[in-house]
């Protein structure tokens, strides 16, 4: 059983770290959804964005019908700034920048980019080196496009460590987890500006000393490098 951890809680909304390898909704194990009611002891709960089973990090769930519409809104419109963390064992074709594109669902469940932009998936990245063999990148999507993260990385030739659907089987399999993690949070809800940075848990290239320095001296407060 994969364990949650609630890390924030009030009148309106709750917020998750869901570890990875656990389903947003109930396979053979209770999802995280279920998860998150059972621990709450919560009859109803609304959830307002997800994540791929192998992504761990922060999730927020409405816990009203009222809170539920209003960040449903500031979803749509772009409100609520989120961050990601991922690992690759490729450089990436360029350091920075911008990865914009449709996109269009290919064989079995996966997704591709392609050239045209007429409701694209857009994502801006930073990269930096880690340890030798990896490349850390830190992400803000300003779409929600199912995968975008994932796609957008392997457009770079750089695709996720671990990320059996998109990275080289044979080497993905080798890794104890996908390295791709929800890692902050802003918005204002209710004239209350909320920050939310939960470093990942689990993961040996997550956990380095490398990667660990990365994040306290340089992307510990992520909005700032996306000004």
């Amino acid at each position: 059983m994969h364990s949650i951890e609630l890390l924030y809680e009030n009148s309106a909304f709750v917020l998750i770290d869901k570890p990875a390898g656990l389903n947003f909704h109930s396979e053979e194990e209770a999802g995280l959804v279920v998860q998150t009611k059972e621990l709450l002891k919560l009859e109803e709960l609304y959830p307002l964005h997800r994540l791929d089973k192998m992504t761990s990090g922060l999730v927020l769930f409405a816990k009203t019908k009222e809170a539920a519409q209003i960040f449903g809104k500031m979803f749509e419109e772009r409100q609520i700034e989120k961050y990601y963390l991922a690992i690759s064992l490729r450089k990436p074709k360029k350091k920075q920048g911008w990865v914009k594109g449709d996109m269009q669902s290919a064989r079995r469940g996966d997704w591709m980019l392609l050239t045209t932009n007429n409701n694209p998936a857009i994502t801006q990245f930073h990269s930096t080196a880690l340890r030798v063999g990896e490349r850390g990148f830190l992400i803000k999507p300003h779409t929600g496009k199912t995968h975008q993260i994932r796609v957008a990385l392997k457009s770079l030739g750089a695709p996720i460590a671990g990320d059996l659907r998109y990275a080289r089987s044979e080497e993905a399999k080798k890794e104890d987890r996908g390295y791709l993690h929800a890692y902050a949070l802003r918005f204002t809800f209710e004239n209350e500006e909320y920050a939310f940075v939960q470093a990942p848990k689990e993961g040996e290239r997550f956990l380095s000393a490398s990667f660990h320095d990365t994040l306290t001296q340089t992307w510990a407060k992520p909005w700032e490098l996306f000004k």
